[in-house]
């Protein structure tokens, strides 16, 4: 290996890290503020991608009849809980129930966009209220239930939402438009401008959400959720409502690195599975906890990963992956058992 070389795979492994922080950031959020490890992040990926092909292709992605069909359900839910004598707070539900599902109706097949920039839009549109209406339907009701049970119903899930995704998009894999087709070459090593904006957007992203959670009120009371869940409902937050915003940001972020990639690999209805993967094994580096830390995590495995292609291509999944062992091994070492009703 010369130097190119290492400069070409160490491009590669930063540019993948990206799409993997941005993975694990999503999957952090998620279970500090929930408790759930969210198995169907990478989901979003493959739906982002493959609803954003579908609309360059001239076609209604189906994942706006999973959307409306999901929003009937939450519905038909809520006005049980609210007959039953239950509290419902209809403006968040009629926000993911009728709002996003209507803008997304009528961007699709109203506007019918052409346009990469409204293409992405509605792709954003179409991909953020999943998040949250497969919080209501799949985690709320379990809420209280242990994080076993919680990551039973993940793993069920993403089982379910795999076989849509065959039935959505079939097995055949798309891409889509890049958002740059600039082309340069620095000190000999050709840098496409696809890559450039997976990494421009990336920082953006992470500067937001440091932004976000340090500075504003909605961050400041996720952060308290995430910290303390019965004091933060104490204190007046209402915590199912940081449930569906951390859902809903998760859904996002995981749409955004679907558009991301999509011009970059061809993506296929289970590609995203094992992109949360490696997202998930750079948020144990952080201890799903620490974001920092999810983000070093996460160039570590986009590096490790380009680089052992390399050296072994046939087992640089399993290197990858191997990863996991020292550090649950010392994370074991190195801090007490917790009950989980701790």
């Amino acid at each position: 290996m010369d130097l190119q070389i290492a400069l070409l795979l160490g491009q590669d492994g930063i540019v993948n890290g990206a799409v993997y922080g941005l993975m694990a950031l999503a999957l952090v959020l998620v279970f500090s503020v929930t408790r759930v490890i969210f198995i169907p992040q990478g989901e979003f990926v493959a739906f982002g991608a493959l609803s954003m092909a579908a609309l360059q292709g001239g076609r209604a992605p189906s994942t706006l009849w999973l959307l409306l069909a999901l929003a009937v359900i939450v519905l038909v839910v809520e006005a049980w809980r609210w007959k039953r004598g239950a509290t419902v707070d209809w403006r968040s539900a009629l926000t993911w129930c009728v709002a996003f599902p209507a803008i997304a109706a009528v961007l699709i097949l109203g506007f019918k966009p052409t346009s990469l920039a409204m293409q992405s839009l509605a792709t954003l549109v179409l991909i953020a209220p999943l998040g949250p209406l497969l919080y209501r339907v799949a985690y709320r009701p379990l809420a209280d239930a242990s994080v076993l049970m919680l990551l039973i119903v993940s793993v069920a899930l993403h089982g379910v939402l795999v076989g849509l995704g065959l039935f959505f998009f079939g097995a055949e894999g798309s891409r889509t438009s890049a958002f740059s087709e600039a082309r340069f070459d620095l000190g000999g090593i050709p840098v496409n401008g696809q890559s450039l904006v997976v990494v421009g957007v990336t920082l953006v992203l992470v500067i937001a959400m440091f932004w976000f959670f340090g500075r504003s009120m909605i961050g400041k009371a996720l952060r308290a959720t995430a910290i303390n869940r019965v004091g933060a409902r104490l204190s007046g937050i209402p915590t199912e409502l940081s449930g569906d915003l951390s859902f809903a940001l998760a859904a996002v972020i995981g749409a955004i690195s679907g558009l991301l990639i999509a011009p970059i690999t061809t993506v296929y209805y289970d590609t995203g599975f094992l992109i949360g993967l490696k997202g998930f094994v750079a948020a144990i580096v952080g201890g799903l906890a620490s974001y920092p830390l999810a983000l070093a995590g996460a160039l570590l495995v986009g590096l490790l990963e380009a680089f052992s292609s390399f050296w072994a291509s046939a087992y640089k999944e399993v290197l990858v992956f191997t990863l996991i062992i020292p550090v649950l091994l010392w994370r074991s070492l190195n801090s007490h058992h917790v009950e989980d009703e701790e």
